[in-house]
């Protein structure tokens, strides 16, 4: 015996992503801002001039990759509980990734799911985080495993919050801006090269192809079940390194940017990138003070924590490689020896 459930259908997410100069804002519906506390000192008293709301609630949460956890998010569950926010309400996620990716989770899950905004004030959610929908937190084990696909319902991007961000963050966007380039759009990769991203007109028109271009990808893979995963590109290694370090030494950007040159390294070795375009990868990684060295202590302990990634499984580690500059490749067939080969030469006794 059965009984067919039939709940096919198609579902519009689609939303628009504006760059340029915040407009303002008014919705009917009560809404709660998420932000941290180095955001709210420097931009929120400008940001809650251009919104407007039946009811309005700001939630501080603690700045740092170390706060991306279960307390920061219960953190907000619990406002929107306590203020009898329902299914009509809306969050606005007012920071950078941290920030982006907690509220978008928060609201996943409050009463099964409510609507949110995104407002990234850092270049590295500008580009990357606050596009496409991924939510989440982190928790002992790695980065970002507890989460779920959650497309926000409209995108502001507003150069002006980037006026006061230090430089370290800065060139944590770019890290970002880099891994879509060199994945995708061979182009782009050679304007950046040529480019000085610290003019804002030259950096506003990053940003605006860096969107287009991971745009295009979710478009195609929503969920991540093919291409998209390919913007993960650096994210295999740079996990590890951020789980390793304690989130502490790196920034996220940072992290990847190291990533991207161990992912390089293991691309030349298997034949898919020649070494010179390994190096320019690495110029253009250092012409924005990114680091892009880092010394395994452990290279067993630094394999054995790649498992714990999400593209991976129980016996095959999932790589992103460049196939040169603008092109990529996912596989799960790189085998054992030429992986420990690809670590060794990072390792502390090499």
């Amino acid at each position: 015996m059965q009984v067919h459930i039939p709940l096919k259908k198609i579902v519009d997410n689609s939303y628009d992503i504006t760059i340029d100069t915040l407009p303002k804002l008014h919705f009917d519906t009560k809404v709660a801002v998420v932000t941290n506390s180095t955001v709210s000192k420097l931009h929120l008293e400008y940001f809650l001039t251009k919104i407007s709301a039946k009811e309005l609630h700001v939630i501080t949460l603690k700045d740092g990759e170390e706060y991306k956890n279960q307390e920061s998010i219960d953190t907000i569950l619990d406002s929107l509980f306590e203020h009898r926010f329902n299914r009509k309400s809306m969050l606005i996620a007012f920071g950078g990734g941290v920030i982006g990716d907690m509220s978008g989770y928060a609201a996943s899950i409050y009463q099964r799911g409510i609507d949110f905004i995104q407002v990234p004030t850092t270049l590295l959610s500008q580009v990357d985080a606050s596009v496409g929908g991924k939510t989440g937190m982190n928790n002992k084990y790695g980065k970002n495993l507890v989460g779920a696909f959650h497309q926000p319902r409209a995108v502001y991007i507003d150069p002006h919050f980037l006026t006061t961000l230090p430089q370290r963050e800065f060139g944590a966007g770019i890290a970002e801006i880099v891994k879509m380039a060199v994945t995708f759009n061979k182009d782009f990769f050679e304007f950046l090269e040529r480019a000085d991203l610290k003019n804002p007109e030259i950096l506003q028109e990053a940003i605006k192809q860096a969107v287009q271009t991971k745009a295009e990808v979710v478009t195609q893979d929503e969920k991540e079940h093919g291409i998209r995963a390919a913007l993960n590109y650096g994210h295999t290694f740079g996990h590890v390194i951020e789980n390793e370090t304690e989130y502490k030494e790196f920034l996220h950007g940072e992290a990847v940017a190291i990533g991207m040159v161990m992912a390089n390294e293991m691309a030349v070795k298997m034949n898919f990138m020649s070494q010179k375009e390994a190096l320019r990868v690495k110029n253009l990684l250092e012409k924005y003070n990114l680091p892009t060295t880092y010394e395994i202590k452990d290279v067993k302990r630094f394999y054995d924590t790649f498992f714990l990634d999400k593209k991976s499984s129980d016996s095959s580690i999932t790589f992103i490689l460049p196939l040169g500059i603008g092109d990529v490749t996912i596989t799960d067939k790189i085998d054992i020896e030429t992986v420990l080969c690809t670590l060794n030469k990072f390792g502390r006794d090499i």
